[in-house]
């Protein structure tokens, strides 16, 4: 077996000793060479703008209530009862490991790096480009040293390029103190990890459950909605969820993409399987990942909000400097 260059640890029903698994009975999310080339061969010509404004905003210093701020993509400002957090970091102009190629963003961040204010915890999910970008962490770490939270392995990858970065890595099921009285717990999810071709599931992948203030905020990072199960045991077990952060954006065709990335109407079942209060859509409009058109995710979502008959108000597309507020 090649060797885990990021995690040593014991078996357990989704780590075989070398690499993470999804849980038992969910869809194969690995896709071969040759899946690739089919999948290239026959995508569309759906081009996306090369540019779409953004008039970045300054958020407040601290919030007592409950707010989230756009930044782009997964990257989200969440501020709760003083707390601030950062959701998957990219300010990069490409999710990518190199500069010059691969998806470049079409909007600008909904808040510039100098306008953030002082981020306390980041919470990231796994380590595909778009979620894990070095360079922004490098940043963030200068300005603020902040306490990054992360699923197993994750911590090598980023020690490797900042060895004094703060982070704590924990399992599915594990809760970890983020400040007095708070705490992330790192959920399942739906996915899997890479950062080069050698290194396939080698760090574990998923989402986190925030209790902070009274209230419970649900970040699923990237995730496919497959059985449904992870997400009615997480409804289960921490009953209804004041906000639920839900990626909408990267899913076609649904062939590849189903069993790693939920489209807007598994999104929605996500929204009630969890009994969410709200939701905002995330994880669309910046990067061109897939197929689809640029706006397809937010229309999808208002299409099947309005086939069950639920409030569009309820869960929202949100776009880069659009804020947020739930309740006080």
């Amino acid at each position: 077996m090649t060797r885990n260059r990021y995690y040593q640890g014991p078996s357990s029903d989704h780590f075989d000793g070398t690499r993470f698994l999804n849980p038992a009975g969910e869809p194969e999310t690995d896709r071969s060479f040759g899946d690739l080339l089919r999948w290239r061969r026959s995508a569309p010509d759906n081009r996306w703008p090369s540019s779409v404004d953004v008039v970045p905003v300054i958020p407040d210093a601290r919030v007592d209530g409950l707010r989230v701020t756009m930044v782009g993509h997964a990257t989200l400002l969440i501020q709760a009862g003083g707390l601030n957090i950062l959701t998957d970091p990219v300010w990069s102009d490409r999710a990518s490991p190199l500069s010059f190629a691969g998806p470049r963003r079409v909007t600008m961040p909904g808040v510039r790096l100098d306008d953030l204010p002082q981020i306390d915890v980041i919470l990231l999910s796994h380590n595909h480009y778009d979620h894990l970008d070095l360079a922004s962490l490098r940043t963030l770490h200068a300005r603020h040293n902040p306490l990054v939270v992360t699923p197993l392995g994750n911590d090598a990858i980023i020690h490797g390029s900042i060895s004094t970065a703060r982070v704590e890595t924990g399992d599915w099921g594990d809760a970890i103190e983020i400040a007095p009285g708070a705490k992330a717990h790192i959920v399942p999810a739906l996915h899997w990890s890479s950062r080069g071709p050698r290194d396939r599931r080698m760090a574990l992948w998923g989402g986190f459950v925030v209790e902070v203030d009274g209230r419970l905020i649900y970040f699923a990072g990237d995730t496919g909605y497959g059985t449904g199960n992870i997400f009615r045991a997480i409804g289960q077990r921490f009953g209804a969820i004041d906000l639920a952060i839900l990626p909408i954006g990267a899913y076609d065709p649904r062939w590849f993409m189903a069993a790693q990335h939920c489209d807007p109407g598994e999104a929605v079942r996500i929204f009630e399987d969890v009994g969410a209060r709200a939701a905002v859509g995330m994880h669309w409009g910046t990067f061109k990942l897939t197929d689809e058109a640029r706006d397809d995710p937010a229309n999808r979502l208002t299409a099947a909000l309005a086939a069950r008959g639920m409030d569009p108000a309820r869960f929202v597309a949100m776009r880069p400097a659009d804020v947020a507020d739930f309740g006080g």
